[in-house]
């Protein structure tokens, strides 16, 4: 009867799924976007360090409207591929363009991104 009652205990894993916040690239929802496709998780990674840096020179050269443009690409790409600290810091600078600090921040945000994408391609 006690294998019974095993069988039908709710797993340990019932609070479901929450973001990793040790690393820049939440892995587990990167697997999920791509539908564990390492291939395309590979190629994903890729275009985003890209789209990043791209950003980022958007940012340091920009107008306070642009900044505002780039903040929000840069966060909708971050979010999509579990990049949620840049995500949080681009959002943090879309509400503050002029704040130059949010800008450092978000700065270091996407290079510990892309120096964590490049160690993955190893």
């Amino acid at each position: 009867m006690a294998a019974v009652s095993i069988a039908f205990d709710a797993p340990d894993n019932a609070r479901g799924y929450a973001p990793d916040k040790a690393r820049p690239i939440d892995l587990v929802h990167l697997a999920v976007q791509t539908m564990g496709d390492k291939v395309l998780e590979a190629e994903v990674l890729s275009l985003f360090a890209r789209q990043a840096r791209a950003a980022l020179v958007e940012i340091t050269e920009g107008t306070a409207v642009s900044v505002v443009a780039a903040s929000h690409r840069l966060r909708s790409a971050a979010n999509s591929v579990g990049a949620f600290r840049v995500a949080r810091e681009a959002e943090r600078l879309e509400a503050n363009p002029e704040d130059a600090a949010l800008r450092a921040t978000l700065s270091a945000a996407v290079l510990e991104a892309e120096n964590f994408i490049l160690k993955l391609q190893r």
